[in-house]
């Protein structure tokens, strides 16, 4: 089973609440927007997390499958893309009165905090990008899975989606298990240096479709037949073709 839906077992200490009493299910504030929130944990051991459900998704709703970053979500950094996608996901999200946050435990693609870090350094020491470091501590560059996200957005009866999101693995994760998926990018801009060679890396090393000033591609835009602008390794551009994915929407 992907999605656990049930309470923990009662304490002795909480005598006579019964299973509508603990329901994940509650009203939702954030910048003056209000919309109710249920709440179901993903079952899988080592690319758990939590599936939130906010408002009324309707037919095709909103998704972000979002990778747990203590630097960008919490912490604010300005060197990744992180924070400010998930603050732009839960903005349109809520624009619209529903969608749906998948929220995974797969810090630093998937290798955790410390190795995170120790990638970090390891940049910092010889002037390579994460990907580069991660493979010369020994590690893959990213090990995350997303195929247990789309069983459960299924489970809840989500067949189609609009995926926010830059990261194709996750659109052919979604879209291979049976999810029909339109692609919406997140268009961010980084202050640092090392948060624009890391939005490179993330082209060059893993094919992100990283919206640029000068495209057409913007988190409103939904024309499923327009192409978006970015750079090829000549300098010159190159086209990125806006997916739809899944045959049924």
């Amino acid at each position: 089973m992907t999605i656990i839906e049930s309470a923990p077992d009662l304490p002795d200490t909480a005598p006579g609440r019964d299973a509508e009493d603990l329901r994940p299910d509650h009203q939702f504030s954030r910048n003056g927007t209000q919309l109710r929130v249920r709440v179901h944990a993903l079952d899988d051991n080592t690319d758990g997390g939590h599936l939130l459900v906010f408002g009324e998704p309707g037919e095709k709703p909103l998704v972000r499958v979002h990778s747990r970053c203590l630097y960008g979500d919490a912490l604010g950094s300005d060197d990744c893309d992180c924070g400010p996608e998930l603050a732009l996901s839960m903005d349109l999200i809520q624009a619209e009165g529903g969608g749906v946050l998948v929220y995974l435990e797969q810090e630093g693609r998937g290798a955790g905090l410390l190795w995170k870090a120790i990638g970090y350094r390891t940049s910092e020491q010889l002037g390579i990008d994460t990907f580069d470091s991660y493979e010369r501590l020994g590690l893959d560059p990213d090990i995350r899975r997303y195929e247990h996200v789309a069983k459960a957005l299924l489970d809840l009866g989500i067949h189609q989606a609009r995926l926010l999101t830059n990261n194709p693995e996750k659109v052919r994760a979604l879209s291979e298990a049976g999810v029909a998926v339109e692609v919406i990018p997140l268009a961010i801009q980084l202050r640092t240096e090392r948060g624009r060679r890391y939005l490179e890396a993330k082209v060059r090393r893993r094919k992100h479709m990283i919206p640029r000033d000068f495209a057409p591609w913007a988190p409103h835009y939904t024309a499923p037949t327009e192409v978006a602008a970015a750079p090829g390794e000549s300098g010159r551009p190159r086209r990125w073709r806006r997916f739809r994915f899944g045959g049924r929407g």
